[in-house]
């Protein structure tokens, strides 16, 4: 059995009085892909800072081979540099390698690092990490702020990387797409499944069901040693002390367990009433700003109950065409009628609605006291506030001072407050734990409002949608019954567009031929026809040359034998990728020229 390259061995960590690890056994090898899961709070990030050598632990060791290199994404990348290409080479990789790398996730290398979405920010990291060829690759909640097509970007960059992988993620169908093994961290230490994601909840399920079952032996057992220590303890106190103190040991430990037992959300859901059956009915709307044109001639009709998914890249205008719909911004033509009796309640990806001087109470009581209405019933601000896992001493602390899952939390609390029939979630599960996406996800399927969610989130949408409309950011828009899976089956290549309008710098293939003016050839030219045979010959040898490549790199003492040719092959293996995609893009214009000039005969 092969030595692990990364691991963690009995690490302990205290913040302050409180001891997040305690224990900690955690190890990775090379090439093996594995989530870290936990609830929020548990210490999964500050767990990848020690793996990356950024925290130092209390206590324990932390292992790592010869020449391994780590890749760390944080939660939060600080970008710095003049331009995006500054800031990936500022790690040490190779120039090209970080031109094809920010390519791949639809970045110019030119582009200044300044003044960034938080889509550019977070694939400009991812970018720069794989750009970097480690060994191992950290990535903290890496689908954040990614729409669905950066993701599956995402997915291929690591279906293609040799590094190994830890990945802390809300994102079911990433972790179910890309993992084999699972580390769980929990009351302080980690557990580990040699499984992928798909086999979590089971596995979870069962050990706390079985810690359930130690929990209630041990619990008889203490109240049997408590009534023996009652009836004799005084008697025989030197012949039993070993016994006393093994009971106050198993009451420590109980003690333990209470405290770190998991804090349960008590999210709550009412609709205000029911509203007009049309919810909204739009007809031949459009909508542009300036020349960019995001919608064009689309129609709807949304009806009470309905649960409608928008999806496309960021920047497409799936939060304009919400806006839209609901009458808050004008359409350029068309025309949109909402429905009777509509109460709307709208949670949005930007948190606009929290200013980060207020403090928590200030939030949920803007007008003042200590009562805030909760679905038409008073409650005591700090019972309402312990609901979604806030302390007392939180409703002092300003905005600016919370995680993003708190501020995604607290907006849930302010929102779910005041009945709504119509909810708008703008990104809702950017920065929440599992746990607390299972009971948004129950609270929504039993809502007998109207909801329309905006999201990237695959499983999210698949569990919930009743139809999904897709905006692929030229002004087309298509809505499909159901979810993601069913709008990718029935609408094949709606995203290519997109997709292949990403800047290549280090991946350029020839433009393709203008089709203004079609050919009056009859075939190909005898030039065309010659390249497209060697264009033939190249694909097919490619594969097998790359495969050669990387068995030789898959050797293990390969790069402490010869580190320079290491590098030399692995450049080659890059070349070879690189120019294959070239080869394959070239080929496709010169056989669709061809197809023309067939097809023009």
């Amino acid at each position: 059995m092969k030595a692990p390259i990364l691991a963690l061995k009995n690490v302990r960590l205290a913040d302050g009085p409180l001891m997040l690890f305690d224990g900690v056994d955690l190890a990775l090898d090379a090439r093996v892909r594995a989530c870290l899961v936990g609830r929020n709070g548990a210490g999964k990030s500050t767990l990848l800072r020690i793996l990356a050598g950024q925290v130092e632990p209390d206590g324990g060791e932390r292992n790592i081979a010869t020449g391994i290199r780590i890749a760390f994404v944080p939660q939060e990348p600080q970008i710095t540099g003049a331009t995006l290409l500054d800031y990936a080479v500022a790690g040490g990789a190779a120039a090209y390698l970080a031109q094809a790398r920010l390519a791949d996730f639809g970045l110019d290398p030119a582009k200044p690092a300044q003044g960034l979405s938080g889509g550019e920010i977070r694939r400009a990291a991812l970018a720069r990490a794989f750009a970097e060829d480690a060994d191992v690759v950290l990535l903290d909640e890496p689908t954040n702020h990614l729409d669905i097509l950066a993701i599956e970007t995402l997915e291929a960059e690591l279906a293609a990387s040799r590094a190994a992988a830890l990945i802390v993620s809300h994102d079911r169908a990433f972790l179910e797409r890309m993992t084999k093994r699972c580390f769980w961290l929990e009351y302080r230490q980690v557990k580990r499944l040699d499984e992928g994601f798909g086999a979590f909840d089971a596995w979870s399920e069962k050990i706390v069901a079985q810690e359930a079952e130690e929990a209630r032996r041990l619990d008889r057992y203490i109240e049997r040693e408590q009534h023996w220590m009652a009836r004799g303890v005084t008697a025989r106190r030197a012949r039993n002390e070993g016994r006393r103190r093994r009971l106050e040991a198993l009451r420590q430990d109980r003690r333990d367990r209470l405290k770190d037992s998991r804090s349960e959300l008590n999210m709550g859901l009412a609709s205000s009433g029911l509203s007009g059956k049309r919810v909204v009915e739009a007809k031949g709307v459009s909508k542009a700003f300036g020349a960019r044109v995001l919608l064009k001639g689309f129609s709807t009709r949304i009806l009470r109950g309905d649960r409608v998914a928008v999806v496309g890249p960021n920047g497409a205008g799936k939060t304009t065409l919400v806006k839209v719909l609901l009458g808050e911004i004008p359409a350029d033509a068309g025309e949109v009628k909402l429905g009777a009796n509509l109460e709307i309640r709208y949670i949005d990806q930007a948190r606009a609605t929290l200013s980060p001087e207020l403090t928590l109470r200030e939030v949920l009581l803007p007008k003042g006291g200590d009562q805030i209405l909760v679905r038409g019933e008073p409650r005591h601000v700090i019972s309402y506030a312990k609901d979604f896992l806030f302390t007392e001493a939180q409703l002092r602390q300003p905005v600016r001072s919370l995680s993003g899952g708190e501020r995604n939390r607290l907006l849930l609390a302010k929102a779910l407050a005041s009945p709504a029939n119509v909810l708008v979630l703008d990104e809702p599960t950017n920065d929440l734990d599992m746990d607390t996406l299972d009971l948004l996800e129950d609270l929504l399927a039993d809502y007998e409002g109207t909801l329309i969610l905006v999201s990237h989130d695959r499983d999210f949408i698949d569990r919930l949608a009743t139809s999904t409309i897709g905006l692929d950011g030229q002004g087309r828009a298509v809505e499909t019954p159901g979810g993601w899976q069913d709008f990718v089956a029935q609408n094949p290549g709606f995203f290519a567009p997109v997709q292949l309008a990403a800047p290549a710098p280090a991946r350029a293939a020839p433009a393709p031929s203008p089709r203004a003016d079609p050919p009056r050839a009859a075939k190909l030219s005898y030039k065309d026809q010659r390249r497209l045979e060697e264009l033939d010959a190249l694909i097919a040898g490619a594969p097998a040359r790359i495969g050669d490549i990387e068995a030789r790199l898959a050797d293990p003492g390969f790069y402490g034998r010869d580190p320079a040719g290491f590098q030399r092959l692995s450049q080659d293996l890059e070349t070879l990728r690189t120019q294959l995609i070239a080869a394959e893009e070239e080929w496709l214009t010169i056989a669709e020229r061809r197809e023309a000039l067939e097809a023009g005969r």
